[in-house]
């Protein structure tokens, strides 16, 4: 690119040009004014040309063997001639700042191929922060023709649930022998699933996996449904042999034709659409409250009347209210 505007960034990301992809991306990324607001005017010439990859969200416990399994996936899509790019939701380090997880040789052989991209997404201590630019860098990947996008999260906390509300099919990975029934997983992870994918089925643990798929299989069955039209599948793996690989992507196609059977796929989209722009504009006010002049200069003084019980919660949120819609910067 000779010129870096968002209509030269837009041609090169539309034709496939991987370095301006990852550019694009880094732009949403930076914590620059500049470099956001360009990274921005990029996307809005890329929307028109996102929404037709597979989303999937992947998730599971430290030690599952995400990041195997994904490489399994990714190559067996590779194969079938699809192009793959995965996106990973990590933990950043409260050393560095940097993503602990983000090392691309955990898909060494993966991030070898041409049609496959790898790029992980440093939190910085917001999972708001990395659930935007994960939903960001997915348009961008889409708009770059990727056919289908994994979203991998590091399965710890809220994490799972912020996937599982920007993707098209959501997986949780469970290890053999995943606790009694449903000790080994929360119930609201289970509720998010489409599928559950038993891990490491293979060698001595095989007819452990076995075991743990007819367990998890059952319990599902005691839970409503994601979707009407789509009953969870409980699936064994072995990431190492290859073997259930391609059985986890059949039940992706699948649930995806049968939710464009029913008109399920559009609506969950848009739900996620709706759900995100009230998320951004609740952000976005929130931090225009607290750098507002008004608010900044009373709500130490407030937290502390509270906090002495010389005022109600209520009371000192109505008047740092009041003093934000009152100002002409607020209003």
């Amino acid at each position: 690119m000779s010129a870096e505007s968002p209509a030269a960034y837009g041609e090169a990301i539309r034709t496939g040009d991987r370095r301006a992809v990852a550019r694009a991306i880094t732009l949403l990324e930076s914590t620059r004014p500049d470099h956001a607001e360009l990274g921005q005017r990029v996307l809005e010439e890329l929307v028109p040309h996102t929404g037709d990859a597979a989303r999937v969200g992947i998730t599971g416990p430290p030690g599952v063997g995400k990041s195997t399994f994904i490489e399994a996936l990714g190559l067996h899509l590779v194969e079938a001639g699809k192009r793959v790019a995965v996106l990973a939701v990590d933990p950043s380090s409260p050393v560095t700042g940097g993503s602990i997880l983000g090392d691309k040789t955990r898909m060494e052989r993966l991030a070898q191929r041409e049609e496959a991209f790898i790029r992980p997404s440093p939190s910085g201590g917001s999972l708001g922060g990395v659930a935007q630019r994960t939903r960001e860098a997915m348009l961008v990947v889409e708009a770059a023709g990727y056919d289908v996008v994994l979203v991998e999260t590091v399965g710890i906390g809220q994490s799972e649930v912020t996937v599982a509300s920007m993707v098209d099919f959501f997986c949780v990975l469970l290890q053999p022998g995943a606790g009694d029934g449903l000790q080994g997983i929360k119930k609201g992870v289970l509720e998010l699933a489409d599928a559950l994918v038993v891990t490491k089925a293979d060698g001595d643990q095989k007819s452990l996996a076995e075991r743990t798929r007819v367990e998890h299989e059952q319990a599902l069955g005691l839970l409503r449904p994601v979707t009407p039209s789509w009953s969870p599948r409980v699936l064994s793996v072995s990431a190492l042999g290859g073997e259930g690989v391609g059985e986890v992507w059949d039940t992706v196609e699948e649930h995806r034709r049968t939710l464009e059977a029913a008109g399920e796929l559009v609506e969950r989209r848009r739900r996620q659409a709706r759900a995100w722009l009230r998320t951004l504009v609740e952000d976005g006010l929130g931090r225009a409250f607290r750098s507002h002049p008004e608010v900044a200069s009373r709500i130490g003084k407030l937290e502390a009347d509270v906090v002495a019980r010389r005022t109600t919660p209520a009371a000192a949120a109505r008047e740092l209210l009041d003093a934000f819609l009152r100002a002409p910067d607020g209003g």
